[in-house]
C-alpha cells in the first residue's frame, strides 16, 4: 500500500509539476508571440505599401533589387552562423521535442524573431505562424533551463511553447492543442495534453488581453468567409472534385519542393549564402508584379473571402487567381526549398485557397450555387495543406477556428480525407518530418548503447507505448522475476522490472538523465559499435518497434 501511495505521489507532482511549469511557458509565450505577430502585421502593411511606391515609380526598381540582394546576404550570414534558425523553425522544434535536437534557446529565440520580420518586411512570401511555433517552443526551452527541470519535463515544455506559439499566432487554442498530439509527439499521452492545455489556455488569455491594449482586435483570423445554400449531395461531388485537383496540386508541390532541396543544396558559393539570392530575388518580382502574393498570405485569403481581390491590371478574375495561385505555390516551395527562416503554414493555405477560387469559378460554370463559392475556397485550402503536412486533424481544427464557422466541418473533412488518401498513393511522407531528418542527417551517430533500467515511480503500471523515451530508445526485453518478454506497446511495466533499452544517443549523459526521469534507475549501460550482425538483426528490431508503437497490437 505504501509503494502504491508513493507511486501516486509521485505521478501527481510530475503532472503538477507540467501544469505549472507549462502555465509559466504560456505566459512568457503569450507576451512575446502577440507582440511577434503584431510586428509582423505592421511590417507585411509597410512592405504592401512601398513596393506600391516602387510600381508606381519604375525608375527606383533596380534600388529594390540591390536591397533584396543585400538583404540575401544578411539573412544567409546570419544563418550561416546560427543555423538552428534554417527554415520555417518547425522541424526545429519538433526534433527539439522529441530529444533529437539542442540549442541555446535565446540565441535560437532572438535569431528567428528578427531574420523572419526581415523577410517579412521585404515583401517575401513568408508566414508569421512557423516562427511563432519555433518562438514558443524556444521559450519553453528557457523556461524548463531557468527553473532547472530535468529533460523530460524540457521538452514537454518545448512541445508545450510550440503549441502555444501556434495557437496565439491563429487565435486557436483547440489547433494548438491538436498540433502537440498530432505532429509534436504523434501521440496521445495525459503528460503531452496537460502541458500543451496549460501553456495554450494561459497564452491565449494573454493574448486576447494584451491586442486590444494594442488596438488590435481579437476575432478570428479568416472570419468573412461564409455561405448561404444547400449542403446537400450535390455539393459534395463538387467538394471532392475540387479536393481532388487541389490535392494533385498538393502532391507536386511535394516533389518539387524536394526537388528544389536538392538543387539548393549545391549552391555552395559564398560558402552557402548565396542560396537565399534566388528567393528575394524572386520574391520582389512577384510582389511587383501583384500584391497578392506578399506576405504570409492573410490579405490574400482575405481579399478572397470578400470577394475584393486586387485584379492584375484589369484582368479577368480567373486569371488573377491563376497568377496568383501559381506564384504563391512556386514562391513557397523556393522559400521552403532554400531552408528560407520564415513560416509555410498560411502560404500553404493561400495557396489551396487560390486554387480553391479558380476550382470554385469553375464549379459556378458547371451549375453549383454560386453561394458556395467560399465552401469550395474552404476545402481546397484544407486539403492542399493536408495533402503537404498530413495532418488531417490539425488541418480540419484549424481551418474551422480559423473562420469561427463549424458549417464548413462535413466539407472539410472530405476534402482532408482525399488529400490523405491522395498523398499516401502517392508515397509521400510528411513534409516537415522529412525536412527533419534531413537536417538531423550530419548528427546521425553508428554508436550502440544498452542501459538495464530498473523501473521504479512513474513508469510503474504504464504500457511501454505511453512513455516518452528518449530519442532511439527502444525496449528488446523486459525481466520480470524469472520471466522474460519481448515487449510490445501494449506491454505494462510493473514496479522492479529490468528493462533492456537500446538505442543511438548524441549525447550519453543526457540520454541516461531522461532514462532514470521517465523508467528507473540505471544499473549500468554499454557501449559498442554496430557489426554485421546487428544489421542482420535490424529487422528483429523493427517488428519490436512496430509492437511498441502499437501496430501489431490486437484490436480491443
Amino acid at each position: 500500500m505504501k509503494a502504491k501511495f508513493r507511486s501516486f505521489s509521485k505521478k501527481a507532482n510530475f503532472e503538477f509539476q507540467i501544469l505549472a511549469v507549462g502555465g509559466i511557458t504560456g505566459a512568457f509565450v503569450g507576451v512575446l508571440v502577440t507582440l511577434y505577430n503584431a510586428l509582423a502585421t505592421l511590417a507585411e502593411e509597410f512592405s504592401r505599401g512601398y513596393y506600391g511606391f516602387f510600381r508606381d515609380h519604375p525608375a527606383f526598381i533596380p534600388l529594390l533589387f540591390l536591397g533584396l540582394f543585400l538583404g540575401a546576404i544578411v539573412v544567409g550570414g546570419v544563418v550561416r552562423f546560427l543555423p538552428i534558425v534554417r527554415e520555417s523553425g518547425l522541424p526545429q522544434t519538433e526534433g527539439a521535442a522529441r530529444g533529437l535536437l539542442r540549442f541555446r534557446w535565446y540565441e535560437a529565440l532572438t535569431g528567428m524573431f528578427a531574420l523572419s520580420l526581415f523577410i517579412i518586411f521585404t515583401g517575401g512570401s513568408a508566414g508569421a505562424e512557423g516562427p511563432s511555433i519555433f518562438i514558443g517552443g524556444s521559450c519553453g526551452y528557457g523556461v524548463s533551463n531557468t527553473l532547472h527541470r530535468n529533460p523530460v519535463v524540457r521538452r514537454y515544455q518545448i512541445t508545450g511553447g510550440a503549441s502555444a506559439g501556434l495557437a496565439v499566432a491563429c487565435n486557436a487554442p483547440l489547433t494548438g492543442i491538436a498540433f502537440a498530439l498530432e505532429e509534436a509527439h504523434k501521440r496521445f499521452t495525459p503528460e503531452v495534453f496537460v502541458c500543451s492545455f496549460s501553456s495554450v489556455i494561459v497564452a491565449v488569455v494573454i493574448r486576447n488581453l494584451l491586442r486590444p491594449a494594442m488596438g488590435l482586435s481579437v476575432e478570428a483570423s479568416l472570419p468573412a468567409f461564409s455561405f448561404a445554400g444547400d449542403l446537400g449531395l450535390m455539393f459534395c461531388l463538387y467538394a471532392l472534385f475540387a479536393a481532388f485537383f487541389t490535392a494533385l496540386a498538393g502532391v507536386g508541390f511535394y516533389f518539387l519542393l524536394f526537388w528544389l532541396r536538392k538543387l539548393f543544396a549545391r549552391a555552395v558559393f559564398w560558402k552557402g549564402m548565396g542560396k537565399f539570392i534566388a528567393p528575394f530575388l524572386l520574391a520582389g518580382a512577384a510582389g511587383l508584379l501583384t500584391v497578392n502574393v506578399m506576405g504570409g498570405g492573410h490579405f490574400f485569403l482575405e481579399s478572397l473571402a470578400g470577394g475584393e481581390v486586387t485584379p492584375l491590371f484589369s484582368s479577368p478574375i480567373w486569371v488573377t487567381l491563376l497568377v496568383a495561385a501559381l506564384l504563391k505555390f512556386l514562391l513557397t516551395a523556393v522559400n521552403m526549398g532554400a531552408g528560407m527562416p520564415c513560416g509555410a503554414f498560411i502560404p500553404m493555405l493561400a495557396t489551396g485557397a487560390g486554387m480553391g477560387g479558380l476550382l470554385s469559378i469553375l464549379c459556378v460554370h458547371m451549375g453549383m450555387d454560386p453561394a458556395l463559392a467560399d465552401m469550395v475556397i474552404v476545402v481546397c485550402m484544407a486539403t492542399f495543406f493536408t495533402t503537404v503536412v498530413k495532418a488531417p486533424i490539425t488541418a480540419t481544427v484549424m481551418t474551422l477556428e480559423l473562420t469561427w464557422n463549424f458549417a464548413f466541418l462535413l466539407p472539410v473533412v472530405i476534402g482532408v480525407a482525399t488529400g490523405y488518401v491522395l498523398g499516401d498513393l502517392f508515397r509521400t511522407e510528411p513534409v516537415y518530418d522529412r525536412i527533419l531528418d534531413e537536417v538531423l542527417e550530419e548528427k546521425k551517430n553508428a554508436a550502440k548503447l544498452t542501459a538495464k533500467v530498473r523501473v521504479t515511480g512513474r513508469a510503474a503500471g504504464r504500457a511501454v507505448r505511453d512513455i516518452l523515451w528518449p530519442f532511439s530508445a527502444l525496449v528488446v526485453k523486459v525481466e520480470r522475476g524469472a520471466e522474460t518478454l519481448v515487449p510490445k506497446g501494449s506491454t505494462e511495466l510493473r514496479e522492479g522490472d529490468l528493462l533492456y533499452v537500446e538505442g543511438t544517443p548524441d549525447e550519453r549523459e543526457e540520454y541516461l538523465a531522461e532514462l532514470r526521469a521517465v523508467a528507473g534507475d540505471v544499473l549500468f549501460a554499454e557501449e559498442e559499435t554496430k557489426d554485421e550482425q546487428e544489421i542482420e538483426d535490424g529487422k528483429d528490431k523493427q517488428d519490436t518497434q512496430d509492437k511498441q508503437d502499437g501496430r501489431d497490437d490486437p484490436p480491443a
